[in-house]
């Protein structure tokens, strides 16, 4: 598939618009996602353009899997749709009427677990191979579901990932991820692309779990792909923020003894806006930042050496730390 991403990235782009055009009067009508703890809307504002999203990448990647003769991976291929489709099923059910936190990640866990199950490979031999995929599941849960939580803020979402996306894709072209991945991320980087004008601040659409959840098992399944290639690094740097937000802000409401399931407005990303930052001001830096972990994550693979390594990863933390001491800061203090 040479030239299957590049055609997957403006075909999922047109394919996610037009479906959020003729779908949205419904989800106005019967998903209207209304203002609570977490969100930074004030006004009842339509979600669920996660389903576009879902659909245009299956359309996309099953019109170029069609197409090509053989299909590569065809049975990890068939269980990554299938677990999309369902995260995407649980995600709009829990749109509508949430669901109890045990069942979600109960359902999340079998997913994940299933996908994991599918890929060949080993990222750490010498350990024991049970205790290799637990880790993997374990990872693949909470990425899905921080994705969940990091999308509480216009065009965050799309800020975040459309350099992850742009950037795997990319690395798919210079070898250093196969076919499959990449068609997959080409289709969901032109996925975010067509949905970006709808969920421009202020949002006239949100995404929903129906899209948050999916996308989320599709980033983690696409880095652990790239780490099963030897791109470990670049694995963790992709998404370097994303982890460090949401992880942070877990382990700091656990330690306060606060129920961490619950709703809340203490994200870093969010903590930026109530500090005096404008919504596109946030995005903005999570977007350039974003591009810089990308240009690091690719030099540990042009240059594979453990000194390039260890200093890309020492550069992006301290990116990383830079942007969450500014993010928690007031706008106007100074940044010690």
């Amino acid at each position: 598939m040479p030239f299957a991403p590049l055609v997957a990235v403006p075909l999922a782009a047109c394919l996610t618009a037009i479906l959020i055009v003729l779908l949205k009067p419904i989800l106005q009508r019967y998903a209207l996602a209304r203002p609570n703890a977490r969100s930074s809307h004030s006004v009842p504002t339509p979600q669920g353009a996660g389903i576009a999203i879902v659909l245009a990448i299956l359309a996309t990647c099953g019109l170029a899997a069609a197409l090509a003769k053989p299909m590569p991976n065809a049975m990890e291929a068939l269980v990554l749709a299938h677990g999309t489709l369902l995260l995407a099923v649980i995600g709009a059910v829990d749109d509508i009427r949430p669901l109890p936190a045990s069942l979600r990640l109960g359902l999340q866990t079998l997913v994940v677990a299933g996908l994991v199950m599918s890929v060949e490979g080993r990222l750490f031999p010498a350990i024991p191979l049970p205790a290799e995929r637990a880790f993997a599941v374990l990872a693949g849960v909470w990425f899905v579901n921080l994705t969940n939580f990091m999308d509480g803020l216009d065009w965050m979402t799309v800020s975040a990932l459309v350099p992850v996306t742009a950037a795997l894709m990319l690395l798919g072209f210079i070898g250093d991820l196969s076919p499959l991945p990449t068609l997959v991320s080409a289709s969901l980087l032109g996925a975010l692309i067509g949905f970006a004008p709808f969920n421009r601040p202020v949002a006239r659409l949100f995404l929903g779990d129906v899209g948050s959840l999916p996308i989320g098992l599709l980033v983690a399944w696409l880095l652990y792909r790239l780490a099963l290639q030897g791109g470990l690094a670049a694995a963790i740097l992709l998404p370097l923020y994303y982890l460090a937000d949401a992880t942070l802000t877990l382990l700091r409401r656990a330690m306060k003894g606060e129920k961490v399931w619950q709703a809340h407005r203490s994200h870093y990303y969010q903590r930026a806006t109530t500090n005096g930052r404008s919504v596109m001001e946030v995005v903005a830096c999570v977007f350039l930042l974003n591009i810089a972990l990308a240009a690091l994550a690719g030099t540990t693979l042009l240059w594979p050496s453990w000194l390039v390594t260890v200093a890309a990863l020492a550069a992006g933390t301290c990116l990383v730390a830079f942007m969450l001491r500014r993010f928690s800061t007031m706008r106007g203090e100074t940044i010690r």
